[in-house]
């Protein structure tokens, strides 16, 4: 059975911020809360606990996943931004939103889109997961926790608990969880296509 750690959702207690990023840096998949909805999460260098959150998932190589990253700077690194792309990012990020770029040769090529070579990246509008970014000093890999045949996501942690407590190494507990996944955006010409409408207001793209 996973651990499961309860945090505070708005002053997260280092001691569990740091067992969170131990638990990653030593190739574990974790649980935790954004801005958005639940997240399974890994080291983005780590393939076998992407593999482990494929099988939990159930997905399979075409899925975009996503680099949850704590700011531009770190969001750069990983992603090409055009200006007009920047000046978007600029404007609607820490937030709810996932972009939709084209991977750098940071990013490994196991979690590009195989055809495209573009990643989903982000930079979430929450305590915990910031504090666990910073801590960590580099993108999570992450995707929604939503289990095969679910229609909604999980929200409750001590739900998490009994359904994938014995597939994950840690849940981190930071209260009530949203239903509605990110507003997903493709900026890879530098001009926004809204894909997907979520919780970030998608009519600045639109």
């Amino acid at each position: 059975m996973s651990e499961f750690l309860q945090v505070h959702p708005v002053n997260p207690e280092p001691r569990v911020i740091r067992r969170a990023v131990e638990v990653l840096m030593q190739g574990g998949v974790i649980v935790y809360p954004t801005d958005s909805t639940y997240a399974l999460g890994c080291h983005i260098g780590d393939k076998s606990a992407l593999d482990r959150i494929r099988k939990i998932r159930q997905l399979g190589d075409k899925h975009n996943f996503t680099l949850v990253c704590s700011d531009l700077s770190s969001l750069a690194s990983y992603a090409k931004v055009h200006n007009s792309a920047y000046r978007i990012l600029k404007a609607y990020t820490p937030g709810a939103y996932t972009y939709i770029l084209k991977a750098t040769p940071e990013v490994p090529r196991r979690l590009m889109h195989p055809k495209k070579k573009t990643i989903g990246i982000r930079v979430p509008d929450n305590a915990i997961a910031q504090a666990i970014l910073h801590q960590l000093g580099e993108p999570i890999m992450s995707t929604s926790l939503i289990l095969p045949g679910e229609d909604e996501q999980l929200f409750d942690a001590h739900e998490m608990r009994l359904k994938v407590g014995k597939l994950v190494d840690l849940i981190i507990d930071g209260g009530a969880g949203g239903l509605e996944p990110t507003t997903m955006v493709d900026l890879v010409e530098g001009v926004p296509e809204v894909l997907r409408q979520g919780k970030g207001d998608p009519s600045p793209f639109l």
